[in-house]
């Protein structure tokens, strides 16, 4: 009944905005909405002696430059003319291309400039240059600059979209003039990439953000109900005789690290240091091509992870935060097939140790002494070296390899009597590679081939993925055709096994077809994993075995109406079915939502609820092959939605929630999920900040796998027998709190300092046991082993970061990270038992300082001549 409630208040909305819609048909942006802007252009001027970069612009040669201005905006209201003029002039010479930029405005209070970190705005205006070299509409470059003096750089690609992980050297200036503020920009061409035709036309677009308002606005017109981003910028012209320059830079970096352990081998706390060199180079191989190197890497001072209780029988997705891997990877993250987390990940042989330690063998007063122990497991896999090659040529042909080396990984066992120590390999030396074909087409269409491979020394078995990708949209992109087709291959045997996989071939497809433009979309798609398809050497697939088809339909209204900014809805319904056993039956769901913003308090929030009917859960069991054995799911429906203030307030929240009810099952009754989150914001100053964030989850009367049975149980032997390929599932109540606290200070546009500290904690308490059969038959057993536990995590990162010069950077970290897990009567649901217990266990702290230098072999040139 809610689900309901929630679509028809979604349905009243729609209504209401279509009642509105004679007025919008009187707005700026109605008139062909869904055809893009037309092109506009602007000259460049190829001067020969280059300003002085000081946010001025007093130089003589800006005024020969022609001016872009009359800017269209496109937030909050798509279409209207800027109030206040923007004025923008673009020169260039045989080194570079400089961006100068006046942005009037009413007083100096209205340019709001909040200090932060590079590649983050904050709650500050903000003035960008968008440009695409090869104007192929599909890829370009963004640099944007706040008052403040921040930079933000990023790729635009149809892989990831704006994806800010990339990151160039340039420098720039902003000064504030009365009721103006300038900015002033040079980008190297070493920083681009771009052909060496004697006459070229770019992509190009200039876009304000005026945060007093809460208005975007971009010199070439850019519609919302247009699919697509760089497809809709003007054009740069007057570029001629550029020469793509050798670009060739080295990053050396040193690095040294205090690291102390709770304890080591013999119980005493242990204290170690490091001290490490390597180097990151950057070659221009041509005009189109670049290779980045890392050697012998350093990825130490990167964030720590998020480490949750995974109840689930899929691994957790954890962030990528090493630079190397998010820079530049719009190519390899072509098709999903690529989760940089693998290379350098656990060892693959990490969880076999335990079963290859030795047991005592001699006696000792008449008992068993002696045996192994681990004494180190290593967790991660070191990398030798990574390397990238990527580029596009002006034909719009994209290329992109990718290789990455780790040696052997050993864990070391220890004779408990004799202290002898012996080695055993858990990842052999492995071969990582990626190469990716993108070639762009008319009317912001492409076709990709993708291939990954991961080959291992020795026996262990090797993985190779080749996936094929398309999209082809119509000449007036409001049609879509989407579609991939990639195979999986896997050949040797599996770690530390005879086990022969070479017959663990699959496959998966995938269409979409559907209006992309326009307020009214729509899309349907079919999509077949076969039971054997596998990318997870090198990629990332939670479940396979599944064909699935979809109808999707979103009605989204851009123009201000009623109280509202703007309104987006959507509708989806989904259905599965296993591959393998053919067309077994998976899950249902209808979904609906909308978001929006409203006018007034710029207050924005959204809500979705999803209804499904009874649904089986194939891999929760955890038994091979899938199809025999499920976990019903009952009817259940559910909602969240969320609240956001204005973040130009000094206070400022986030509030999300979630709730799940689900039909009565048998005589089990009461099962339902509750999510809370509290995310109050407080700004200090243009440069101190707080955040502080609070979730919390319960899930009552919890259905899942409840471990496996072990012969060294007594209340699990019994059970072994007979059971045979049956599982044992719980019902539960799992309560998660999670406390996340931020502060940030920043110093000046290059120097900042942020410290973050996280609590999580989890506990899962059992209630009753079931025994699951085939088909999902589930019967009662008197099961008595205490299966509760808690997990608890803690970690505090505090960084201090200084770009003392272009590129160059001085990063001082500490680390402190510890973790608990209590079983049985140890388990508590108490929250501070917890805290006070995970505060007074040992930690394992890291105090490290690295240095980088960024040596551009164009600047160092003239110095040698």
């Amino acid at each position: 009944m809610r689900c309901f409630l929630l679509i028809g208040w979604l349905c009243f909305l729609t209504c209401v905005a279509a009642q509105g819609q004679p007025h919008l048909a009187a707005s700026p942006a109605a008139p062909n909405a869904a055809q893009p802007a037309p092109k506009r252009q602007l000259q460049a001027v190829r001067i020969s002696t280059p300003p002085k970069l000081d946010g001025l612009l007093d130089d003589e040669v800006w005024q020969s430059a022609p001016v872009a201005s009359q800017f269209y905006e496109l937030e909050p209201t798509p279409g209207r003319q800027e109030k206040h003029p923007t004025e923008v002039r673009i020169l260039y010479d045989d080194a570079a291309i400089y961006v100068g930029a006046i942005m009037h405005d009413v007083s100096q209070d209205s340019i709001l400039r909040e200090l932060s970190a590079r590649d983050q705005i904050g709650n500050s205006d903000w003035f960008g240059v968008f440009i695409d070299t090869y104007n192929d509409h599909l890829n370009g470059y963004e640099f944007l600059l706040t008052p403040g003096g921040v930079q933000i750089d990023m790729r635009n690609s149809p892989a990831t979209g704006e994806d800010g992980n990339w990151n160039a050297v340039w420098d720039s200036r902003t000064t504030l003039q009365g009721n103006d503020w300038v900015a002033e920009m040079r980008i190297p061409f070493s920083a681009i990439r771009f052909s060496n035709a004697p006459e070229q036309v770019w992509g190009l677009n200039f876009g304000r953000q005026r945060r007093s308002t809460r208005q975007k606005f971009f010199w070439n017109e850019v519609k919302p109900q247009v699919s697509g981003f760089v497809n809709q910028w003007g054009e740069l012209t007057g570029l001629r005789d550029l020469k793509p320059p050798l670009r060739l830079s080295l990053t050396p970096y040193v690095s040294t690290y205090v690291d102390h352990y709770p304890f080591n081998e013999q119980g005493k706390r242990n204290t170690a240091t490091s001290f490490n060199g390597g180097a990151d180079v950057k070659w221009g191989i041509n005009e189109s091509f670049t290779l980045d190197a890392t050697l012998v890497p350093d990825f130490g001072q990167v964030q720590s992870d998020n480490q949750v209780l995974n109840l689930s029988p899929f691994e957790v997705q954890f962030n990528e935060n090493r630079q190397f891997f998010t820079e530049g990877t719009e190519l390899f993250n072509k098709g999903n097939l690529f989760y940089s987390r693998r290379v350098g990940a656990t060892p693959i042989g990490f969880g076999q140790v335990g079963g290859q330690v030795r047991p005592g063998s001699h006696e000792v007063d008449g008992s068993r002494r002696g045996g192994e122990f681990v004494l180190q497991n290593p967790g991660t896999t070191p990398l030798l070296n990574a390397t990238k090659v990527s580029g596009r040529t002006s034909k719009g042909l994209g290329v992109g390899i990718f290789n990455a080396l780790s040696n052997n990984v050993y864990a070391t066992l220890q004779d408990s009597t004799t202290g002898a120590r012996r080695e055993v390999l858990t990842q052999p030396f492995s071969n990582y590679s990626i190469v990716v074909f993108d070639q762009s087409l008319k009317n912001n269409s492409f076709v990709s081939l993708i291939n990954t491979n991961v080959t291992r020394a020795g026996n262990t078995y090797d993985a190779n993925v080749t996936g094929g990708l398309f999209r082809f949209a119509n000449q007036a992109n409001r049609y879509a055709l989407d579609g991939r087709l990639i195979y999986s291959n896997r050949r040797g045997k599996a770690f530390n096994s005879d086990q022969d996989i070479s017959d663990q071939n699959g496959y998966k497809y995938f269409l979409n077809f559907g209006k992309i433009s326009g307020k009214f979309t729509w899309n349907v798609d079919h999509g077949i994993e076969s039971h054997t398809y596998n990318p997870n050497d090198l990629g990332l697939l939670f479940s396979n075995n599944k064909i699935s088809q979809s109808l999707n339909a979103n009605y989204n209204i851009y123009t201000p109406f009623w109280k509202v900014n703007r309104l987006t809805t959507h509708v989806n319904l989904l259905y599965t079915m296993l591959q393998q056993p053919l067309l077994r039956y998976q899950g249902t769901t209808l979904y609906a939502g909308a978001n929006t913003t409203f006018t007034k308090n710029f207050l924005s929030a959204g809500i979705n609820a999803d209804a499904s009917p009874l649904n089986r859960d194939y891999f929760d069991p955890r038994r091979t092959p899938i199809g025999e054995y499920y976990v019903r799911l009952p009817a259940n429906v559910g909602v969240n939605g969320y609240l956001s203030s204005d973040y130009r307030k000094k206070f400022a929240y986030d509030v999300s929630y979630g709730l799940r009810f689900y039909a009565a099952d048998g005589d089990r009754t009461g099962r339902n999920n509750f999510a809370l989150s509290l995310s109050p914001r407080y700004r200090a100053s243009n440069q101190l900040s707080f955040i502080y964030n609070l979730q919390y989850e319960l899930r009552r009367n919890q259905i899942g796998y409840a471990g496996g049975l072990s012969r060294a149980q007594p209340e699990d032997a019994a059970m072994l027998t007979a059971f045979g390929r049956d599982v044992l599932l719980g019902r539960r109540t799992v309560t998660t709190i999670t406390n996340t606290a931020t502060a940030t200070y920043t110093f000046t546009n290059r120097m900042s300092f942020n410290v973050r500290m996280r609590h999580y904690v989890s506990n899962v308490h059992y209630l009753d046991f079931t025994r699951l059969r085939p088909d999902g038959l589930e019967t009662p057993v008197a099961y008595q082993r205490n299966r509760d536990n808690t997990f608890n995590a803690f970690n505090i990162d505090a960084v201090y970061s200084w770009w003392f010069a272009p590129g160059s950077q001085v990063s001082i970290v500490w680390k402190n990270a510890g973790a608990t897990l209590l079983e049985a009567n140890a388990a508590t649901p108490l929250y501070f038992d917890n805290l006070s217990n995970t505060i007074n266990t040992p930690h394992n702290n890291s105090v490290s300082v690295k240095v980088l230098y960024f040596l551009d072999y164009l600047a160092l040139r003239p110095r040698r001549a």
